[in-house]
């Protein structure tokens, strides 16, 4: 009984070592899947953005997530099974967050950039305090007091 067991175990440690590194067939490469991740976190960052009122989430999403499939040509299905398939490959799938890390990293820098050089292009303010103009009295003589009229 011994012998079948650690049997067992050889036979199961040989297959299990002996894997393709092929990815199975309806899972997208990591170019596109780097796509359509970074794609789908950023519609996640502007679908939170809108107030969270009951059903918002729901309405306003959706046809988000549905438009963005359509723009990378492929569907919820064929997303779930290559995360699914990433998931299972530490590797691969921390590389690929790496790639999108820096993507949104040279995303915020670019409008960090441009938000500078508008505000740049705007003029400064004066240094010090601006004088205010004061209003020119009607009365030719300041220092006598006004008259007043009668009315009839």
């Amino acid at each position: 009984m011994q012998k079948y067991i650690s049997l067992f175990f050889s036979v199961l440690l040989f297959l299990t070592a002996c894997q393709s590194e092929d990815r199975p067939k309806g899972v997208l490469n990591e170019k596109d899947m780097i796509s359509l991740l970074l794609d789908i976190h950023l519609t996640d960052g502007s679908v939170y953005q809108v107030p969270q009122v009951p059903d918002s989430l729901y309405k306003y999403s959706s046809q988000k997530y549905v438009a963005l499939f359509k723009r990378h040509h492929t569907t919820d299905a064929v997303y779930k099974t290559s995360l699914k398939y990433y998931s299972t490959q530490p590797e691969k799938i921390q590389d690929i967050y790496s790639k999108i890390e820096a993507i949104i990293k040279a995303k915020v820098d670019s409008l960090n950039k441009v938000t500078a050089a508008e505000a740049a292009k705007a003029k400064p303010a004066p240094a010090g305090p601006t004088p205010v103009p004061t209003p020119k009295s009607s009365n030719p003589n300041p220092s006598s007091k006004p008259v007043l009229k009668e009315i009839k």
